[in-house]
């Protein structure tokens, strides 16, 4: 679906447009830069962290004990954490110009992972989200680099399911996609409580886990879990749902939030929302922190949004397309799918170029830009 004539004149008054995108440009100087990281499967049946490089080209090729979620890049220091696919108890820490394993983390004994981590924004500490079997309650746990990962302090989540987690930018406050979606290793993915489920989105102190703030979608939509987000500049948040209802409604499965407000939910064209198929898997800001795009791989669709607006802005197709990067440039966004592909697309050119990968692969659900 193409951007209409109107919005196109609109968002061309307020951002420059940019010039068209050559994946050759500057190949001296790049071609010995990282562009992404992502874990996928490989051809061979096993699962890999892949480092992508400026040319497309494979610079790292790491080998996991078992399928991975996510991928996060540490801020000043040339390291990869890749955690394990809910409910895994693994993370893999690697060091990407040194081309090996530097410490693979074990969750503790009644935990495991929910696919996501952090670096802090100054380095110290790697945080994740984590699951207390024994009782089914959400932990946010942090470990210190400097002590060889060890765990320093442990605090709820306050609800169940917590999934993605992201720092708010020059602060100490972490905000917690809590999914509410009750699971237990014993029964794998099944999920056990979704009649009496209750997704939140929590803001926490990353020195004290006091709990800042507590949102929580009206009753009746209390099927709509919380799972993916991402936060911008100005500290807003925009959330991507995944509905565990009636298969037959057709609801909003993206939404903002604002510090201090509740969380407003924001409707695609009804056509667009349906396509959506209650499911969407990443959401991402770009580089302004004034677009965002959401992945919606069950329903091959990336849509994008103008979060200054509140407003949808265009949708393209692709298939099982899932993993979402903001590049450095406005308005432009890497798209990874399960079949392998990689494009990159600028909302306001329309254009989309694909990426001239080498590597047969399926990608996992996210993928991380690296520019150290």
């Amino acid at each position: 679906m193409e951007i209409n004539r109107r919005r196109f004149c609109q968002l061309l008054g307020s951002a420059v447009l940019l010039p068209r995108l050559t994946l050759a440009a500057d190949a001296d100087n790049n071609s010995a830069k990282p562009m992404f990281a992502a874990a996928a499967k490989g051809r061979d049946g096993q699962y890999h962290l892949y480092l992508i490089g400026q040319q497309a080209q494979v610079m790292l090729d790491h080998i996991l004990p078992g399928r991975a979620h996510h991928t996060e890049v540490h801020p000043k220091q040339p390291l990869l954490a890749c955690i394990a696919r809910r409910p895994g108890t693994f993370i893999d820490i690697v060091d990407y110009q040194k081309q090996r394993r530097v410490k693979r983390i074990i969750a503790g004994t009644g935990r495991h992972f929910f696919g996501h981590s952090i670096f802090s924004h100054d380095g110290r500490w790697l945080i994740t989200t984590e699951n207390e079997i024994s009782t089914g309650q959400g932990r946010i746990v942090i470990r210190s680099l400097e002590k060889n990962y060890l765990v320093i302090a442990d605090y709820p989540s306050h609800g169940i399911g917590p999934h993605e987690l992201v720092q708010q930018p020059d602060s100490a406050v972490l905000t917690v996609a809590n999914g509410g979606i009750l699971t237990h290793p014993d029964h794998g993915r099944e999920k056990l409580n979704l009649d009496s489920m209750q997704p939140s989105l929590i803001r926490l102190n990353l020195h004290t886990g006091e709990r800042l703030e507590q949102q929580i979608l009206p009753a009746e939509l209390h099927q709509l879990s919380i799972r993916h987000i991402d936060t911008n500049r100005q500290g807003n948040t925009v959330i991507a749902l995944q509905y565990q209802g009636d298969a037959g409604q057709n609801l909003p499965l993206v939404a903002v939030h604002r510090p201090g407000q509740a969380i407003q939910l924001l409707a695609a064209p009804e056509p667009v929302n349906r396509a959506m198929n209650g499911y969407c898997g990443s959401a991402r800001f770009d580089h302004s922190g004034r677009f965002a795009a959401v992945s919606a791989p069950r329903g091959d669709l990336i849509c994008f949004w103008d979060l200054q607006e509140n407003s949808y802005v265009s949708s393209i197709r692709s298939r099982d397309g899932c993993g979402l990067a903001a590049t450095q440039n406005n308005a432009e966004f890497i798209i990874s799918a399960g079949t392998g592909r990689c494009i990159r697309h600028n909302i306001l050119s329309g254009e989309t170029i694909r990426l001239p990968l080498a590597l047969k692969t399926a990608w996992d659900n996210h993928l991380t830009m690296v520019s150290l």
